[in-house]
């Protein structure tokens, strides 16, 4: 069973940064494709970061490029999301999901069924 836990949200003022973390048990971390997607208040959950963990490769939605980093550790099996340049735009709850489905991008964040999310952790910035 997939477990994930997100950690790392708070408050922060426009500009700022901050580094979410998700870590990740229950899988063989090499298999998965890990995600990081938003929801804010009245708005579609959003898909913005995702890395293939065995080919280190990465997926970055225009809302995000340029300003957040998707990276991992695997000796942790964690994968971090590493935001700068925030925006209150980029206010919204957080949320790390895995699957083994293959590959990365778009595609993958667009999947209806992903096997595993975390609980979420909120990132609010202020202006």
């Amino acid at each position: 069973e997939v477990q994930l836990v997100e950690s790392g949200g708070g408050l922060v003022q426009a500009g700022g940064s901050l580094r979410l973390s998700c870590a990740a048990s229950g899988i063989t971390f090499d298999d998965y494709t890990i995600g990081w997607f938003r929801q804010a208040p009245g708005k579609e959950r959003e898909g913005v970061a995702c890395i293939s963990v065995s080919e280190g490769s990465t997926y970055y939605a225009d809302s995000v490029k340029g300003r957040y980093t998707i990276s991992l550790d695997a000796a942790k099996n964690t994968v971090y999301l590493e935001m700068n340049s925030l925006k209150p735009e980029d206010t919204a709850v957080y949320y790390c999901a895995a699957d083994s489905f293959p590959g990365y991008g778009s595609a993958w964040l667009a999947l209806n069924y992903l096997e595993g999310w975390g609980q979420g952790t909120l990132v609010t910035v202020s202006s």
